[in-house]
């Protein structure tokens, strides 16, 4: 199985992180946090930071390491490394989604998320929301 390598952004502010609605593709509509394919000779915090430029238009601060969701789909095996991260410039901007909320803890369970990301959710809940001060 192809194992295709990924990070994703915790985006937090105000004790609330920050989910997308998917766009395209077969998961169009299913909730996710924002990030991307890492790209050849890219180290995952700048393959986060070019992701989230060219998705939300903002730039980021990309903090600690959450962890790493390892997610078998029915065709392909996704590797997630998990941040952090907080918006350091500019204004969210929705290029690829088609929705977007800021979710606090209670919240996290009243959208449908992606497989891998609701195994992220379950890592998050027991945890300060933008890790340790």
């Amino acid at each position: 199985m192809k194992t295709v390598k990924v990070v994703a952004a915790v985006i937090h502010s105000d004790d609330k992180v920050f989910a997308t609605a998917r766009g395209y593709g077969d998961y169009k509509g299913r909730w996710e946090f924002p990030g991307g394919k890492i790209e050849l000779g890219e180290t995952p915090r700048q393959a986060l930071e070019r992701e989230i430029r060219e998705e939300l238009n903002v730039q980021i601060e990309v903090g600690e390491q959450i962890g790493t969701i390892e997610y078998d789909y029915p065709t392909f095996h996704l590797s997630m490394d998990c941040f952090w991260c907080v918006i350091s410039a500019g204004e969210l901007v929705l290029k690829e989604a088609e929705a977007a909320k800021w979710l606090g803890r209670e919240e996290l369970d009243s959208v449908d998320w992606l497989p891998a990301d609701r195994e992220l959710v379950e890592l998050l809940r027991n945890s300060p929301i933008g890790g340790n001060p």
